[in-house]
C-alpha cells in the first residue's frame, strides 16, 4: 500500500533546510587537504584502554567529568557531559523553550546550528544581526528581548573569527538576567583562552558556556562537549539528557585526553597552529585575489576575495577543500580558511598566487 508519506511529517521539518556538515559538502577522490571544517590537521596518539563493550556506559562518567572540572578549575556538579556540543545546544531549548511560544535569539553571522536546532524542535527565533566589525548589537538586542528564552553567543564567533567585546557581554548579563538565559559558546577558546567566562559563573546564575574536545583537543571525530553552568541548571540538564549519552570508548579516549601531560600536549599543539595561522594570516594579505583578510582568534581565517566562488572552486579542483561563506549574511565574497599543517598553509597560499598570476 502506498501513501504520501509526507501527510505524517511535521510542517517545519518538510521546510527545513538542514545544516551543511563539511563531509555533507564532500569532496573529489583526489582531496587530501581538508580546511573547511575546523578540525585540528593531525590526530592524537590515543588507544582504548578498555575492549569490554558488553556493559552500559555511566550517563556521566566520574572520572571523565572530575578531570574537565579539574581543567576548568569548576566543581563536577557544574558540568555536564554532552556528544558534541550540538547535542548541549538542543538540550538547552528543550528546556527553556516552549515551542510556539518562546523564542531563541542570535547575532550572525554565526554557527548554523543554532537556527537549524530550533527550527527541527519548532522553537521561533529572533536575529539581531552584528555591527561594527562583528560586534553585538546591544540596543537592537535590548529591544527584542520580549519571550526570548534563550541567547547564543559564539566566542570567538564562528566563522568570523572575532572576539566579543567583554563590556558588551557583561551589558547582556545585566540586560538578561531573570528574563533570558545566555549562553556562551566557547568551542574555540583554547586558542585565546584570556577570553574565556569561566569565573563569572558564579557571579550569574543565567549564564551557560559550551565546550569541546573537537578543536584544540584534535578529537572532532569522538564527539564529546561539556556544558558548564550552576547545579540548579544542571540538574534540569540531567532530567532530559538521553540516558547514555557518552559511548564507553568515547568517555574512554575523552578522559585520557584531559590527563596532565595530555592536557600540556594540546597546549603545546595550539601554540603551534596559532603560530601556523599568523604566517598564513600575514602571506594572505599579500595574495592579489585577495581583497581583505580578518584578524581571527581561532584555528581559521575568514577572507574576502575578489572572486571568492573562483577562488573557491579552482582551490577544489586541485584537491583544496574551503568552507565557502558567500551566502551567509554580511559575509559576500568570504571563504573560511581552517589553519593546517605548515605545509599545508604554505600549499594554500601556493595555490593563491598561481590563481592571481591568470
Amino acid at each position: 500500500m502506498n501513501f504520501n508519506i509526507e501527510k505524517l511529517v511535521r510542517r517545519n521539518i518538510l521546510t527545513l533546510v538542514p545544516y551543511q556538515s563539511a563531509r555533507k559538502l564532500g569532496g573529489s577522490k583526489k582531496t587530501w587537504l581538508w580546511l573547511n571544517a575546523n578540525e585540528f590537521p593531525f590526530s592524537t596518539p590515543f588507544k582504548l584502554s578498555t575492549l569490554k563493550m558488553n556493559r552500559y556506559p555511566e550517563c556521566q562518567p566520574k572520572l571523565l567529568v572530575e578531570r574537565y572540572a579539574n581543567y576548568t578549575n569548576l566543581y563536577p556538579s557544574q558540568i555536564v557531559a554532552t556528544r558534541g556540543a550540538d547535542e548541549a545546544i538542543e538540550l538547552i531549548m528543550k528546556i527553556f523553550c516552549d515551542p510556539g511560544k518562546d523564542f531563541i535569539l542570535f547575532c550572525p553571522p554565526t554557527y548554523g546550528m543554532y537556527k537549524v536546532s530550533a527550527e527541527t524542535i519548532g522553537i521561533d527565533y529572533k536575529i539581531v544581526p552584528t555591527i561594527n566589525n562583528w560586534q553585538l548589537n546591544i540596543p537592537e538586542i535590548s529591544k527584542n528581548l520580549v519571550n526570548v528564552k534563550v541567547i547564543y553567543i559564539c566566542n570567538p564567533n564562528n566563522p568570523t573569527g572575532s572576539l566579543f567585546n567583554l563590556k558588551d557581554i557583561y551589558h547582556l548579563l545585566e540586560i538578561t538576567a531573570g528574563k533570558s538565559i545566555l549562553v556562551i559558546d566557547e568551542a574555540y577558546i583554547e586558542f585565546c583562552m584570556k577570553a574565556t567566562l569561566v569565573k563569572l559563573l558564579n557571579d550569574y546564575n543565567h549564564l551557560i558556556i559550551l565546550r569541546t574536545l573537537s578543536k584544540a583537543f584534535a578529537l572532532a571525530g569522538l564527539r564529546c562537549g561539556f556544558i558548564l553552568t550552576n547545579k540548579k541548571i544542571i540538574d534540569l540538564l540531567l532530567k532530559v539528557i538521553t540516558p547514555y549519552p557518552l559511548a564507553i570508548p568515547v568517555s574512554d579516549i575523552a578522559t585520557q585526553a584531559l590527563s596532565k601531560n595530555n592536557i600540556i600536549l594540546m597546549r603545546n599543539n595550539v601554540k603551534q597552529l596559532n603560530s601556523n595561522r599568523e604566517w598564513l594570516l600575514q602571506k594572505l594579505k599579500k595574495c592579489d585575489c585577495v581583497e581583505k583578510v580578518f584578524l581571527s582568534e581561532s584555528n581559521y581565517i575568514l577572507v574576502k576575495f575578489r572572486d571568492s566562488l573562483k577562488v573557491f572552486k579552482k582551490l577544489w579542483n586541485q584537491g583544496i577543500i574551503l568552507r565557502d561563506q558567500s551566502k551567509i549574511l554580511g559575509l559576500s565574497q568570504c571563504v573560511r580558511i581552517s589553519i593546517g599543517t605548515s605545509k599545508e598553509c604554505e600549499h594554500v597560499i601556493s595555490a593563491l598566487k598561481n590563481l592571481s598570476l591568470e
